[in-house]
């Protein structure tokens, strides 16, 4: 059983578009395979209870057939912050719930794949950060760069973090989260030589969800 932990440059980088992809390569490759969601924010309230998009992609592309609450155990309605709207609701984030149902999805799948939100240092509580959590399951971290203006700074920043963590930077993956520019090839050529952990693929720019259900072909696992 693997377990890996995907963080991204910022939010709106397509964590879940690379976390589709990897769990449709993980499929494809004849593993069990879970998403996991453990916290997430921007919800909406449907007949079925509080669904989030991000967590009902990973439930759609796990090859087990898990609940939604297997998936997101905890899902607020606000799109802000994990640790303000939990304060506010009084529904305090606990790594020990975190955890509880990671070692579920343990038990029925061979590679578990935990998406973050927003970026590395996301807090989940007034003194606790998603960081800390995956500091403390030690799991490899999957890097997700939004190839645009800025994010060759961002890209660095993150890895070196996840570093100085003492945590393996497990591999990264090239998200066109629009249509290439001008200096593209160059903003690719940097991030592949300035970042120090393997390069997974590029996810080419994609304009609709029949496109994203089939960008597995885009990229290789991570070693274990």
């Amino acid at each position: 059983m693997t377990r890996w932990f995907i963080t991204g440059t910022d939010t709106e980088v397509g964590k879940t578009v690379a976390s589709g992809a990897l769990l449709q390569a993980a499929s494809a490759a004849g593993l069990r395979t879970a998403g996991y969601k453990p916290v997430a924010s921007g919800c909406e309230i449907t007949p079925e209870g509080v669904r989030n998009s991000d967590a009902l992609a990973l439930q759609r592309y796990s090859s087990l057939a898990l609940s939604y609450e297997q998936v997101n155990p905890l899902a607020f309605v606000e799109p802000t912050s994990p640790h303000i709207v939990s304060a506010e609701e009084g529904r305090p984030i606990a790594f020990s719930a975190l955890s509880a149902g990671l070692r579920a999805l343990e038990q029925q799948a061979e590679w578990v794949l935990v998406e973050g939100a927003g970026g590395w240092f996301t807090p989940l509580s007034e003194t606790q950060t998603y960081a800390d959590w995956v500091d403390a399951e030690q799991l490899p971290v999957i890097l997700v760069v939004g190839v645009k203006l800025g994010c060759i700074n961002h890209a660095m920043l993150t890895a070196e973090a996840v570093k100085a963590r003492g945590l393996r930077l497990a591999g990264w993956i090239a998200n066109d989260i629009q249509p290439p520019g001008k200096r593209h090839a160059e903003y690719m050529a940097t991030l592949r030589q300035r970042i120090d952990a393997p390069f997974l693929g590029e996810i080419p720019y994609l304009d609709s969800e029949a496109q994203q259900a089939e960008c597995g072909q885009y990229l290789t696992l991570p070693q274990s």
